[in-house]
């Protein structure tokens, strides 16, 4: 009889295993609060800083231009396979950094007057080929202001994509043939908290003390990614002692090769999951930079009696830890064992998800209303990863978030704005569409990103990952500039911020969800035609 010890690594103790998802993922949350800082602050980059929904849109879309016509994400994703996880997370965390710095510095007072403003208020008005192309990041008579945040936030878009592939290819690293889909569900709904924290700050921080400055707003955000860089020094170590652990080389010393790319191009469910991921990602993301204008325009508020609780700074932490209460009991109610556990946390969710609302309500801004966006995500994310990992139907839940999708889109642009004179009602219309569009996403990362490892070899997972990112990038690139310019065609002479009319931008984006359905639909006879395995469970 053999009593020799199974040998047993850090990705064997789940605590270990879940301990480096909580690093990648708490570094996602980090980088998903800078992403829309300017979101909830819409309205005063254009009382501020001049800039209207074009340079709004602009400057936001800019975020992925250098991923997209660079093709800095291919690069990264090469990255990647020849330098391994551990050195691009590094890489990833670090460039982060310094285009948050730079987009800090463009929205400051010191920026203000300064010959750098001059210098690009004179130049970058015409980029050649770019411009004939109608693609180009800049345009004469853009705020000064707009460009140079815009370049910042293009090399943080480089960073945020490449952590953005490194954190799924660790995931499959530490996870695969464990709970892929749960861990990667997880990691979404941690990172997805970043979008309320955005909303609820970000104001916070620009109006503190009475005193208007969107700096503050962004230098907050630069603080976070920095403590996101040092949870990614935390995890190369981790990281480093699971191969020492293991005997394994890190993945560069499997050297990548140009013609590994023809597995991926040639895969048919491959491209079908890649568009997929575009149309989604574009119906969701650019939204999130405009969602908190479009409630302040189809919402009637009542600004709080000044002096009141409700007017005061110390509610917003109050409102925050309360989220952070229905984040937590939610999520947490998925892993108790015992019923009795696990409903009670279920009904402490629901209780302070009420109570969150109503505090939303009672503040009457259209920012913390938005806030509640990643909520229901958070506790049903991980109930769809482990359904996906136990039971599959990966592309049956792709077709479902499409339906959500064009839904949530249509009840924005046609029914929300019938309630503008009803305050209680328009806002529930709005609490109840946003929580289920934060629901129809987390259908995607548990669904979506787990199926990917099916159709491509190990070795070429992460350049796999920065092909589906690059084209998602192109959406993601594009229609924060089409939600901008479709504003401004569509609201001549319009100069107050609230007063926009987003019918035909959310139609569009509706029309993204129509789209992904029926691609949705063909992925499925092509999953049943082919044996891709979608609809298998990653558990077997």
């Amino acid at each position: 009889m053999n009593n020799t010890p199974l040998q047993t690594t850090l990705r064997d103790n789940a605590a270990m295993r879940w301990t480096a998802l909580l690093l990648l993922a708490l570094a996602m949350f980090c980088a998903y609060i800078f992403m829309d800082i300017l979101s909830p602050i819409k309205d005063l980059m254009l009382s501020e800083r001049g800039w209207d929904s074009t340079a709004f849109g602009t400057m936001q879309g800019s975020e992925t231009f250098l991923n997209v016509f660079v093709f800095f994400l291919i690069f990264a994703g090469i990255i990647l396979d020849k330098m391994g996880v551990r050195f691009t997370a590094l890489l990833s965390g670090a460039v982060m950094l310094v285009g948050a710095l730079i987009k800090w510095y463009a929205v400051d007072d010191i920026f203000v007057g300064s010959s750098l403003e001059q210098w690009f208020t004179e130049n970058l008005n015409y980029i050649p080929v770019f411009d004939e192309l109608g693609v180009s990041p800049f345009y004469n008579g853009m705020p000064a202001s707009a460009k140079v945040a815009a370049i910042g936030f293009m090399i943080f878009g480089c960073g945020c994509e490449m952590a953005g592939i490194t954190v799924s290819r660790g995931i499959v690293k530490w996870f695969k043939g464990r709970e892929t889909a749960l861990a990667m569900g997880s990691e979404m709904a941690l990172a997805r908290l970043g979008v309320a924290t955005c909303m609820i700050f970000s104001p916070f921080f620009a109006k503190l003390g009475g005193n208007i400055s969107v700096s503050r707003s962004v230098a907050f955000g630069v603080v976070l990614l920095m403590i996101a860089l040092i949870m990614l020094v935390v995890y190369f170590f981790m990281d480093k002692k699971l191969d020492a652990q293991t005997g394994e080389a890190e993945e560069k010393d499997d050297p990548f090769r140009i013609k590994d790319l023809r597995q991926i191009l040639t895969s048919s469910g491959f491209w079908l999951v890649a568009l997929l991921c575009v149309l989604y990602y574009s119906a969701i993301f650019p939204f999130q930079k405009y969602a908190v204008n479009m409630l302040q325009c189809n919402l009637t508020f009542s600004a709080p009696e000044e002096g009141s609780f409700w007017a005061g700074t110390s509610v917003t932490i109050i409102q925050y830890c309360i989220m952070l209460v229905v984040a937590a009991s939610a999520f947490a109610s998925n892993f108790m064992k015992k019923n009795s556990m696990k409903y009670g946390l279920l009904c402490v969710a629901v209780v302070s998800l009420v109570v969150f609302c109503y505090m939303g309500y009672m503040r009457q801004s259209a920012e913390t209303i938005f806030a509640v966006f990643p909520l229901l995500a958070v506790g049903i994310t991980p109930i769809l990863g482990s359904y996906v990992d136990h039971k599959g139907k990966a592309a049956t839940m792709l077709v479902l978030g499409s339906l959500l999708l064009i839904a949530c889109h249509l009840t924005f642009a046609f029914v929300l704005p019938m309630f503008k004179g009803s305050a209680v009602g328009g806002v529930t219309i709005a609490y109840v569409t946003i929580l289920v569009l934060g629901a129809s996403f987390s259908l995607v990362p548990a669904s979506l990103w787990p199926s990917v490892p099916k159709l491509v070899d190990d070795k070429i997972i992460g350049s796999a990952y920065a092909l589906i990112f690059w084209i998602q990038n192109i959406g993601l690139w594009l229609f924060p500039l089409l939600i901008g310019k479709v504003l401004d065609n569509t609201n001549p002479g319009v100069t107050d911020a609230t007063q926009y009319d987003y019918t035909w931008p959310l139609v569009m984006l509706a029309s993204l969800g129509v789209a992904a359905l029926l691609l949705g639909l063909v992925l499925k006879v092509v999953d049943k035609k082919k044996g891709l395995g979608l609809e298998e469970p990653n558990i077997k």
